[in-house]
Order: structure tokens, then sequence, then C-alpha cells
């Protein structure tokens, strides 16, 4: 089966959108993808699919919040904002999948959820009972308490916090959305000539050393952080792809099978 048809097949995605996605230049929360992100998402789960959703913005959308155009660096601040933030994310997510009649759940994860057993069956059950509902959970992690800190309860980007929770819920796919359409032969906002590199089989020191730094200057993120999630997600046999999410409608072309961004190609599940 060629590599691309394997995503018409899709039972199981994750769909990880970042907050650059989310949000306008100035850093406010952009109603308009939000509405249409909840439209597709509705959408592809009235299509049989079991869809997961990982979203950023709450620190973002508590910035705006409490006025302020700058990520706090303080750590007690970032912890109130994101707070703050969440909570006024889950009210617009409320609202805009409620208008497709589409039921969501909020899940807010720290890493020893993920390592520590008891809590890591918890975890997964709560997951099926959701997806066999046909609820879409909405996955966050828990900023309020999850801190560098505290050793072990940091997943330290919701890149990486999207392919664990791939391998707990054996995804078939996961898609990561960002504000680049893939991985490039080199950085595309300073080389015209670098090439969008459309399919990853093995993920070298090479393919590592495409990677640039963090991301934008509201989220956590960047290329490197996706190469990681990739990487993990691959090792359990989740094939993930890597898009820009500029068109949220994009979900649909890479669900069809298009060639669309970066496709990282998984490990046969179970070797």
């Amino acid at each position: 089966m060629d590599v691309r048809d394997k995503i018409k097949q899709t039972k199981r995605v994750i769909v990880k959108i970042g907050t650059s996605s989310l949000t306008h230049e100035n850093g406010k929360v952009n109603l308009n993808k939000m509405e249409k992100l909840a439209r597709v998402l509705t959408d592809i789960n009235n299509s049989g699919k079991e869809v997961i959703l990982v979203s950023s913005g709450a620190i973002g959308a508590g910035m705006q919040r409490i006025g302020r155009n700058k990520r706090p660096e303080d750590l007690p601040l970032k912890q109130a904002t994101a707070a703050i933030g969440q909570a006024i994310l889950m009210q617009m997510y409320q609202k805009f999948f409620g208008e497709y009649n589409q039921v969501i759940a909020q899940i807010l994860l720290t890493k020893d959820v993920i390592e520590d057993e008891i809590k890591k069956v918890n975890a997964k059950n709560t997951f099926e009972t959701l997806l066999d509902l046909g609820v879409i959970p909405i996955i966050n992690e828990n900023d309020c308490i999850s801190t560098t800190q505290i050793e072990g309860y940091r997943f330290g980007d919701n890149d990486t916090l999207s392919a664990t929770v791939a391998q707990l819920v054996d995804a078939d796919t996961l898609i990561l959305l960002t504000d680049i359409d893939g991985l490039y032969t080199d950085n595309p906002k300073e080389n015209s000539e670098a090439k969008l590199i459309q399919q990853v089989n093995d993920i070298t020191p090479e393919i590592e050393a495409l990677a640039g730094g963090a991301g934008s200057k509201l989220g956590t993120g960047g290329m490197a952080t996706k190469i990681l999630a990739a990487k993990i997600a691959k090792m359990w046999g989740t094939d993930t792809i890597v898009a820009s999410g500029e068109q949220i409608e994009i979900l649909n072309t890479i669900l069809e099978g298009k060639e669309i961004g970066t496709w990282f190609v998984a490990d046969e599940k179970g070797l």
C-alpha cells in the first residue's frame, strides 16, 4: 500500500493545532479559525472517524483577557494566565462545536499521568469511552500545575503531548498544524530555494538538523519539537503529517490522502 493511501483508512486521528494557527498576529484569538476548526472536525467525526484535538492557545487567550501583549516570563503569572485562558478557550470551543451539535470534553494532562500505570489506564479508559460516545476530547497540558521545576510533570510542548496521546490511544494518524507548510531543506523564510520534503521514511540526524529553533513568540514549539513528536509517534506505529494550519479545510485534503505537508512514515505496529 502506498504510504499516502494509508491516510484514507485512518480510523482514529489526532489533530494538534498550535497557538500561531489559532491567533491573529497581534496575539488575539482568531474566532474565524476556531469556528472553521469546529466545523471541519465535526464533519470528520460525522464521517465515522474518531477525532481527538490537542489545542494550544490558553496562554494567548488569557493574555488577551488581562490586556497583555507579551507572553509572561514570571512562572506564577504564566500559570495564572493559562488558568484564565483555558476557561475562555473551552467556552469558545463549547460555543462553536455546539453550533454543530458536537459534544466535546476537556482533558488536561500532566506527564506523570502517562508514567504512572494506574493513572495511565484510567486516562486510556476515559479516552476510549468518550470516543465510543462520539465525543471529541480536547486536550491541553495542565499548565497551572505542570512546571519544569516539578520533575516528571511537564511535557514541555503540545507537539510532544500529542505524540504521547497518540501512543496512549493507539492513533492511526497524527496531524500537526503549524505556521509552515512542512519540513524544508532549509529555512524557507530565509532561502527562497528551499524545497518542501514531502516524505520522511527515517528520522536521521540529518533530518533532525534541518529543524530550526523555537516557534512563534506566543507558542513554545518549533520544527524541532514536531520532528521529536513524529519520532515518538513513529515508534508506536502512528503516521505524522506536519502541515500549515493557515487554511483549516486542509484537514479534509490530508485525510483524502493528497500530498500535503511532510509525511513522517510510521514503523509497523507491533514491531
